[in-house]
């Protein structure tokens, strides 16, 4: 298969089937590709839809994300798991203020200084918000070539794809491009066995049941309900019951998403 193929079967399932109502293809900008980048690493397309219309109503530029207390960010970010990110997203909005004076930087560099931002997310931050010709490669990506390259082929490595991907890149609309790509690779996942399992970066998510995260989620779904007053060590004991609990709260503490005053544990300012 051609690019000029590949492009030309990826495009006729877009231009008939593609997502074209999320809510950052409707409403194009800089800031809207950072919120739902950040948001979609590691979270379903369904619940970042969600969250991305309550950060959209309440923040409309870096500056304001910036200027909001980390304890709403973290309050707003419940439900989308890895909380960590939610740091991040504000550590950056605040990075991209006081530095980039309020506009998301262009530059990979510049873009992989912000706080949660690796290689990937910085080239698709440079594809979705300022619409510059990059290859990058994530699951998606991965299920696209591997199924129309390397069929019934395990342990492909990025390595392997990467010049496929880059010689396959519409330079025309990298933005078309990559949202016809995520779109096709979605579908492929659904309809196929999920291609991009053949990839040598392949790895199964642990159950989140049980896990440390489930544990790390619940502490801050509590304090988060808790509201400014906090909430006391005696109901953090009764609500959530892990032998794990004490060792997590000092950790949430040493990264800063919470402090304990006294008796009772309340989100960081």
């Amino acid at each position: 298969m051609t690019p000029e193929e590949l492009q030309s079967k990826i495009y006729t399932y877009y231009d008939t089937f593609g997502r074209h109502d999320l809510p950052w293809r409707v409403e194009r900008s800089p800031f809207t590709a950072f919120l739902s980048e950040v948001m979609l690493q590691q979270t379903q397309v369904p619940r970042v839809c969600e969250k991305f219309h309550l950060f959209r109503n309440r923040f409309a530029s870096f500056a304001e994300l910036a200027a909001a207390p980390q304890g709403e960010i973290v309050t707003l970010w419940q439900g989308l798991g890895y909380n960590r990110r939610a740091l991040f997203l504000h550590r950056a909005a605040q990075r991209i203020t006081t530095t980039f004076g309020g506009a998301l930087p262009t530059e990979d560099s510049d873009l992989r200084s912000l706080p949660g931002i690796g290689p990937a997310t910085a080239a698709s931050l440079q594809v979705y918000a300022h619409n510059r010709p990059v290859a990058f490669i994530e699951t998606n990506v991965r299920a696209v070539f591997i199924h129309h390259f390397f069929p019934g082929k395990t342990s492909i490595s990025d390595e392997t794809l990467h010049p496929l991907v880059a010689d396959c890149l519409d330079k025309t609309n990298p933005y078309r491009w990559y949202s016809a790509l995520m779109d096709y690779g979605t579908m492929l996942k659904r309809t196929e066995k999920n291609p991009a399992r053949n990839s040598a970066h392949h790895v199964r998510q642990s159950p989140f049941a049980g896990s440390r995260r489930a544990v790390r989620g619940a502490i801050l779904r509590e304090i988060s309900r808790a509201g400014e007053k906090g909430c006391s060590v005696e109901t953090l004991t009764s609500l959530v019951e892990d032998p794990r609990r004490d060792a997590v709260l000092q950790q949430l503490c040493d990264e800063g998403f919470i402090s304990r005053k006294k008796n009772h544990y309340s989100l960081s300012d």
